[in-house]
């Protein structure tokens, strides 16, 4: 279990927060690029870590990323005109370059009062098919990672994201926790019988054991999680291993070897729940795979949107909630059916909301099957101390393009470690380098 203090110190995520201040050392993602497509289209609101901006995507297709209100009187950026380079407050005409230099004042008459001073911008990249911003000094950024996916081709490549109502903490504890897969997601295992998608394929044998032998050690970038399943069902008997790295401070590769996940905060209630997919072989950004694979988890549209979990449902009076038992189907559960809920996604989301806002963990009682939580919460609480000392955190300059899940079938004897296609020895005390 952990503390009242330190529940707090690693849930909140607020500029003076030390987790926050922890998570303003990284990049992050915040949108899909597919989300501002067009040059000089409608400018997009985000909010991270508690701070609201307002990102664009100017005449040449630069993007950028401001303070939601306008340095001037505070009207919102969002009502701006994106127009000839740059974005434009409607209140009083004032106009922003994306690095937030001041382009034009035209209600006042010194040409020169323009150069005084700059609009708060944020540091932006995109890669990946994401957005991503670094929230703190510019001149402290390290390189933007360059994780896996990034070097496909855009049709092979599928990300989509999704907003769960709960800190961010909550929702990533579940991929960390592989013995709630046979249970929580049973229906969705017993699914993989059927389908012919890789994903469906790598996690069939999950459904035959609920109580893996579980392993966690510490990395550099924050450590490995290793489910091992005992396979009993073929000629030999064989242990089936599944690595899963966690990389400081929200960001998951699933043992598939081709699955990413970040969790980025928006506030300290609720969270960006990203996926990529990514295939050297197949077209996973293309139909029919793109809708197959996202109909197969619930990440669909239509799922989304009914279960309340893009950006717009994610705040309306009919999302899943305590007052409406999160929409779950207690019909469907009286007919057989496991959870009442329709899938992966929505069954993560529902179990990760029901803890509350931000989940008391100073009353829960964590068994051997929660060595990765256990993990997480000491990488967590050395980043944010770290943080809040003036030290860097965890893994902030990281070879990303090195670390990626896996798995594989082990004979008696055999060593998970051996099945990493990556060397990163285990950290070699508390005070490595991050």
């Amino acid at each position: 279990m952990l503390s009242k203090a330190d529940n707090e110190l690693i849930c909140r995520v607020g500029p003076d927060a030390p987790m926050g201040k922890a998570f303003r050392h990284y990049w992050l993602p915040v949108m899909l690029s597919s989300e501002l497509p067009e040059p000089d289209s409608v400018p997009f609101p985000v909010e991270v870590c508690g701070e609201r901006l307002v990102v664009f995507r100017d005449t040449k297709g630069a993007l950028g990323a401001l303070a939601e209100h306008c340095c001037h009187r505070g009207a919102s950026l969002l009502l701006g005109r994106v127009e000839e380079c740059g974005i434009r407050c409607i209140y009083h005409g004032w106009k922003f370059a994306v690095d937030g230099s001041v382009l034009e004042t035209p209600n006042v008459a010194d040409p020169r009062f323009k150069d005084r001073f700059r609009a708060r911008a944020y540091s932006i990249r995109e890669a990946g098919g994401l957005v991503w911003v670094y929230l703190g000094d510019p001149a402290q950024a390290p390189p933007l990672p360059n994780w896996a996916f990034f070097d496909v081709p855009e049709s092979h490549r599928l990300p989509v994201v999704a907003v769960v109502n709960c800190n961010y903490l909550q929702l990533m504890e579940g991929v960390v926790d592989s013995s709630h897969l046979s249970i929580l997601h049973t229906v969705g295992l017993k699914a993989t019988d059927e389908a012919d998608l890789d994903f469906a394929k790598k996690t069939n044998h999950m459904q035959f054991d609920a109580a893996p032998r579980l392993e966690a050690e510490e990395t550099d970038f924050g450590f490995h999680y290793v489910a091992l399943r005992r396979n009993d069902r073929g000629a030999e008997p064989v242990t089936e291993a599944r690595i899963a790295p966690y990389v400081s401070p929200c960001f998951v590769l699933n043992p598939n070897g081709d699955l990413f996940f970040a969790f980025t905060p928006i506030n300290d209630e609720r969270v960006l729940f990203f996926h990529v997919w990514w295939s050297a072989e197949k077209a996973l950004g293309l139909e029919p795979l793109r809708s197959q694979q996202l109909s197969f988890v619930g990440l669909d549209e239509e799922t989304l949107v009914h279960f309340g979990m893009t950006r717009a449902t994610s705040v309306s009076p009919d999302r899943p909630r305590r007052e409406n038992n999160f929409l779950q189907d207690r019909d469907a559960m009286r007919r057989g059916h496991f959870t009442g809920f329709p899938n992966f996604t929505q069954e993560d989301a529902a179990v990760s909301m029901s803890g509350g806002p931000i989940r008391d963990r100073s009353r829960e009682m964590l068994s051997h099957a929660d060595v990765a939580i256990a993990r997480l919460y000491r990488s967590l609480l050395k980043s944010a101390q770290r943080a809040a000392a003036g030290q860097k955190p965890v893994g902030v300059h990281v070879d990303a393009a090195t670390i990626n899940g896996a798995s594989g079938s082990l004979k008696d004897g055999e060593d998970w470690r051996g099945l990493i296609p990556y060397a990163v020895p285990p950290a070699k005390a508390a005070g490595a380098a991050g």
